[in-house]
């Protein structure tokens, strides 16, 4: 069921008419096609990051410079070429407490500290547990971001005029609709017509020329903010006086460290599982594997230098990256171009981008929610166990209403007390007379012996009832924790009371390693696969703390 769900995943976001298994190699036709799946992405990111940046608090530019160092760097060391990073919503949310009461110098030094403890996980390979993030978790996180990028979008349906208070009505409307929809349209049939151009570039190229020759009156990415500005330059958030905008910098104290760090956690936790999750989903249509650490440490690094120079820091974007996926970018190319591109964007061609309407890009990320949403996932509902459904429901739900880091925990919370509760359940036992041992009860475990198993595994034996000797199998079963230990001993114990004698039998070799170092067992033969069990109770208290 996994399998065929990711499947069709991938087969609903993967891009027409491209080879997606397979490296193309760098040819002139690869090289063109991952430097317009840049341009595209870069176009797309000039709105985002702006519109982050408003939400965050701080000037546009901290977003641009943020979007384009991010980018740049994650690009050219990521773990996953293909894959976006930027500022994002995600962590602009977190942002905006801790601007509005200590000023953007404590954001720049807190995206440092950020960016530290990304490198830290990378280097400590704690990326490698979002494995254990399920998959009906990782079908809702897609169709959260995708509903939660479909409302960002609303945003730009508000009256430029009225300072985006109110939403735009009338023919005004009417019209931002009808370019958004002539953009999905565009974007929809161009790769049936040709592949030469990304079919999202080419839908933003015409409406822009659509919109500036026949001079129509609609919002265009300078209503909401200038984006011009110089290169970034080198900015240390730490010292006294004033910084950056006109605000104080954040002194290098250990007050100022008990301020940014619960930030910093937060933001380098949420940073890790969005980048991580984004990593996971561009694999699954690239078919490639791996780079978890190296793109944890990729992060870190960016926002480290981000810190450092006037950024608001970022991590991977679903949105862009499936775009650039869409578009043909396979390779670093495509990433290092949309960085750079944002750049000459910022630098010198501000004046021109700011006359894109911004209809054009809603209409582009309108066509990212619509292949980035799992639609597949309502067949798979109807079709998994109820629990999984529900994890997917209710990952997609927090996704919208709170956060990615939070749906993702209570996703893989609810999806281990799911399998805990259903490993306990099948805990069971048939019993037997010994062939070899006369006279001798068997009982011949199956289930995992586990924390949640416990009661039930007591439950299984008829102390009173058990001949003299009574046989234990796990050859269908394994020790799994300390509570199991504490099971046996219990059992143990019942059957010394009664001057009766428990012997294990076919301990795994784990199993038999762990009994063994708690001194649980009596006698150790590797020829035998039989064990007696001690029963002594100054070791038992001493080992289980008493009782």
């Amino acid at each position: 069921m996994r399998r065929a769900a990711v499947a069709l995943l991938a087969k609903q976001i993967s891009p027409p008419n491209l080879s997606i298994m397979q490296d193309e190699g760098f040819t002139v036709a690869r090289v063109r096609t991952e430097l317009l799946s840049g341009l595209t992405v870069a176009l797309a990111l000039v709105p985002e990051a702006v519109a982050f940046a408003f939400v965050a608090g701080v000037h546009p530019l901290v977003g641009l410079y943020a979007a384009f160092m991010v980018g740049l760097i994650t690009a050219v060391f990521g773990g996953r070429p293909g894959m976006i990073s930027g500022a994002t919503g995600a962590l602009a949310v977190v942002m905006v407490a801790l601007v509005a009461e200590h000023g953007v110098e404590y954001l720049f030094a807190t995206v440092v500290l950020m960016g530290i403890l990304q490198i830290f996980a990378g280097v400590m390979h704690w990326g490698k547990f979002i494995r254990l993030v399920p998959h009906p978790v990782m079908l809702g996180f897609v169709n959260g971001l995708a509903i939660v990028i479909f409302l960002a979008q609303l945003t730009q349906f508000k009256d430029p005029a009225t300072g985006g208070t109110e939403w735009l009505q009338g023919g005004s409307l009417l019209l931002m609709l009808g370019l958004v929809a002539l953009t999905m349209v565009i974007i929809w049939g161009m790769p049936k017509i040709t592949n030469v151009i990304p079919a999202p570039l080419a839908g933003i190229g015409v409406v822009a020329i659509l919109v500036i020759a026949m001079g129509l009156d609609v919002p265009r990415v300078g209503d909401m903010a200038s984006i011009e500005g110089g290169l970034p330059s080198f900015h240390n958030p730490f010292g006294t006086g004033e910084g950056l905008y006109g605000t104080a910098l954040a002194p290098f104290t250990l007050e100022t460290l008990w301020i940014i760090l619960p930030y910093a956690v937060i933001l380098a936790a949420i940073g890790l599982i969005e980048s991580l999750l984004t990593l996971n989903l561009v694999g699954e249509i690239t078919g490639k594997r791996g780079g978890a650490s190296q793109e944890c440490i990729a992060q870190g690094a960016a926002n480290v230098v981000t810190g450092f120079f006037g950024g608001m820091g970022g991590c991977a974007m679903i949105g862009q990256s499936m775009i650039n996926v869409k578009s043909g970018g396979r390779t670093r190319i495509a990433g290092i171009a949309a960085a750079l591109f944002l750049l000459a964007f910022i630098v010198v061609a501000s004046p021109l981008i700011e006359q894109i309407p911004l209809a054009a890009l809603v209409g582009v990320m309108f066509m990212v929610v619509i292949g980035t949403f799992a639609w597949n996932s309502f067949k798979v509902m109807t079709k998994v166990p109820r629990i999984d459904a529900f994890v997917i429901v209710l990952v997609t739900v927090v996704t919208v209403l709170t956060d990615l880091a939070i749906a993702v925990v209570v996703g893989v919370i609810v999806s281990a007390l799911a399998y805990a509760w259903n490993n306990a359940r099948r805990i069971h036992a048939t019993t037997r007379e010994s062939v070899t041992d006369k006279g001798a009860k068997v009982y011949e475990i199956e289930g995992p012996l586990f924390f949640g198993s416990t009661d039930g595994f007591v439950e299984l034996f008829d102390v009173a009832g058990d001949p003299e000797r009574v046989i234990v199998d796990f050859a269908r079963s394994r020790v799994v924790d300390q509570s199991a230990l504490q099971a046996i001993e219990i059992v143990a114990a019942k059957y010394e009371a009664e001057g009766k004698k428990l012997v294990l039998r076919h301990l795994s070799r784990d199993c038999h390693q762990l009994l063994t170092k708690a001194g649980h067992l009596m006698v150790d033969s590797d020829d035998d696969p039989e064990y007696e069990l001690a029963v002594d109770y100054s070791v038992r208290t001493g080992i289980l703390g008493g009782h």
